[in-house]
């Protein structure tokens, strides 16, 4: 299944710069994880805040679930999700 996932960084401002900087890194490294195991298809930043939409492919709803939570960010994130299904013209000749 497809899902189009829209996450907003919640970290609160006065993080400090050092663990702020390990999240990201961490975050990164994640992302670049989930991208080898075909789970994150494309990412794209929302320009003007700190916020994502990503393409995932997961078996269920709930292995998205698990992709989602294993990100070192989550407990910080604002997470949309929406299922995605093919459209009728995307199966046309």
């Amino acid at each position: 299944m497809e899902f189009l996932v829209r996450t907003e960084n919640l970290l609160p401002p006065d993080t400090p710069d050092e663990f702020r900087e390990r999240l990201r890194k961490a975050e990164r490294e994640r992302a670049h994880e989930l991208r080898a195991a075909g789970v994150l298809k494309r990412l794209w930043r929302v320009p003007g805040r700190n916020a994502t939409v990503g393409l995932y492919e997961a078996e269920d709803p709930t292995a998205l679930h698990d992709a989602l939570t294993s990100l070192p960010m989550w407990k910080w994130m604002d997470v949309t999700v929406e299922a995605l299904a093919t459209h009728p013209q995307e199966l046309s000749p």
